[in-house]
């Protein structure tokens, strides 16, 4: 029977909301860092406060319920306003404070990182910066479930529910080592990429699949152009693979003055009036109460890629 005094609290529809996004009583728990008992006993009283059944749980799966997936969006809502309040309340308003984490995908934390740092502590003195660098994909499900408030990602998330909002375009290069016959060159076509065997991140990586479809464009079978056997997660170890003599890659340009320094590379570009190149932004839920400060916190985001860029066309 429903209650009328009964008012949930936050640790409650909090336990809710990561049951339903999960549909795993441990995974939730975990996210939570509380026990299984613990995180039953918090959504048993909510159930109870309200009268309803909003998770339905058997030995095999656990589903939310037509009243679950009804109240779901309010009770995110309500967290995210808990969330704005308590931001506000440690410092002014329109300023960041206190905890933010931030999702960053790998072909990008190393390169803007070190300046994006400096920045923060001197525009925001009171922000407690947290950094999560993980695939695009992974970090997406980190938003959707609130363990993330924004993420630095390429663009177009293509995720329901979040905001995308664009900061830079960045080019790619190309990378051989010193004997290819590429080499050095300041005036690549696409179509110049059939003759090398590209080596590339692993499945899952954005860059993988933003060099694949460069491939795809020109014509080229992307099967017979990269390497099927060789596989790295970083992009330092497929450079040092370079230098071995393995093959060839494509970087963003920014990573050149981090990755490209060693004199047994040689770093060739396209022709001007190709198009090789990412777009890269911040991306946060469309619900996110701090939206306007997120947007501002990326113009620090763009100048320290402009710094990047500039170390590496100084290289």
């Amino acid at each position: 029977m429903n209650n009328k005094e009964y008012r949930p609290t936050l640790a409650q529809l909090r336990t809710f909301v990561t049951i339903a996004e999960n549909k795993h009583f441990g995974t939730a728990a975990a996210k939570l860092e509380i026990s299984q008992p613990s995180l039953s006993q918090a959504l048993v009283a909510l159930e109870q406060g309200l009268g309803i059944q909003l998770i339905e749980r058997s030995t095999r799966k656990v589903i939310v319920t037509a009243n679950g997936e009804e109240l779901l969006p309010y009770a995110k809502a309500t967290l995210e306003a808990a969330n704005a309040f308590h931001a506000h309340a440690r410092g002014a308003h329109g300023t960041l404070t206190g905890p933010l984490t931030i999702g960053v995908i790998p072909t990008i934390a190393p390169y803007i990182l070190p300046t994006l740092l400096r920045s923060i502590t001197e525009t925001y003195p009171e922000l407690e910066p947290r950094f999560v660098e993980e695939q695009t994909e992974h970090l997406l499900g980190k938003l959707r479930d609130g363990q993330l408030d924004l993420a630095i990602i390429a663009l177009p998330s293509e995720a329901a529910g979040m905001v995308d909002v664009p900061l830079y375009t960045e080019d790619f290069v190309v990378v051989t080592d010193n004997n290819d016959a590429l080499a050095g060159r300041e005036d690549l076509t696409p179509a110049e990429l059939d003759s090398l065997k590209l080596l590339l991140l692993d499945d899952g990586h954005c860059l993988r699949d933003q060099i694949l479809d460069l491939c795809r464009r020109a014509h080229i079978n992307a099967s017979e152009a990269t390497n099927s056997v060789t596989r790295a997660s970083s992009l330092t170890t497929i450079l040092q693979l370079v230098m071995g003599g393995l093959g060839a890659t494509l970087v963003p340009e920014s990573a050149i003055a981090t990755e490209c320094t060693n004199p047994h590379l040689q770093v060739s570009r396209f022709d001007p009036s190709v198009t090789a190149e990412r777009e890269v932004g911040l991306v946060f839920r469309s619900s996110a109460a701090r939206a306007e400060e997120f947007r501002k916190f990326g113009a620090l985001v763009t100048a320290a890629f402009e710094e990047a860029l500039q170390r590496s066309r100084n290289v």
